[in-house]
């Protein structure tokens, strides 16, 4: 009987949960973030509280793989690994879309239909994907600027459901016909439960030392603007 202990804090969404053969056991999430550092750990001492105290441990850790948040990425990567090296466990990387594409597809099967996973990039970027209903891949994950033609051709045969918080922003610019927006769609520990018990069964695990996320994006450091203002 394996249980994984999950980590996601891609976004703005900090989540902890435990999944036993594909059943969580236990879950915790707080949705306005940006506290991850002081919160993370706190929920990973709630998990092994209520999995048998401070001498439970999982058969392995699962970590949101991005894209997101570099930050975010770190955050819960970081704490991943030092988990899987002093528990010597393996680690598991679920990716960010693939977690909320899974969700959706729970939420809203249709044999038929797409799933475009969506995160906010800032500005008028977002991080998307497209799965079947299978969840095997129609398009990978890229960094785009969406505008009327982006998606027409996937849309002129067939339903795509958008969802994410990258999918609020492009509402307005996605052609309506055949589009369908679902709402409140986060990457959440709690739904990588069934897709790191078959990452488990498989045995596909990362190299806990040299795994790092999937950032899409180099991170960019920006100078505060007081700091600007302030030169001379």
């Amino acid at each position: 009987m394996a249980s994984v202990l999950c980590l996601e804090t891609s976004t703005a969404v900090c989540s902890v949960a435990v999944s036993v053969n594909g059943v969580v056991v236990f879950e915790k999430t707080v949705m306005e973030g940006p506290s991850h550092a002081a919160l993370l750990g706190v929920f990973v001492e709630e998990a092994q509280a209520a999995c048998g105290g401070a001498n439970w441990r999982p058969d392995a850790v699962a970590v949101g793989g991005g894209p997101g948040s570099y930050t975010g990425l770190r955050i819960s990567t970081a704490m991943a690994k030092g988990l899987c090296m002093g528990w010597d466990i393996p680690l598991i990387a679920v990716p960010t879309l693939e977690i909320m594409a899974s969700e959706a597809i729970r939420r809203h099967p249709a044999d038929d239909c797409l799933y475009c996973a969506m995160l906010d990039a800032r500005r008028m970027e977002v991080y998307a994907a497209v799965y079947d209903r299978t969840l095997a891949s129609v398009r990978a994950t890229q960094a785009e600027i969406v505008t009327p033609e982006t998606y027409r051709s996937l849309l002129r045969n067939r339903t795509v459901c958008f969802f994410g918080n990258g999918a609020a922003k492009c509402r307005t610019v996605i052609p309506p016909e055949n589009a369908l927006f679902i709402d409140d769609i986060h990457p959440l520990a709690a739904e990588m439960a069934p897709l790191v018990e078959k990452a488990f069964a498989a045995g596909r695990f990362e190299n806990v030392a040299y795994f790092e996320p999937f950032y899409l994006k180099e991170f960019i450091a920006t100078v505060p603007k007081n700091k600007v203002l302030t030169r001379s």
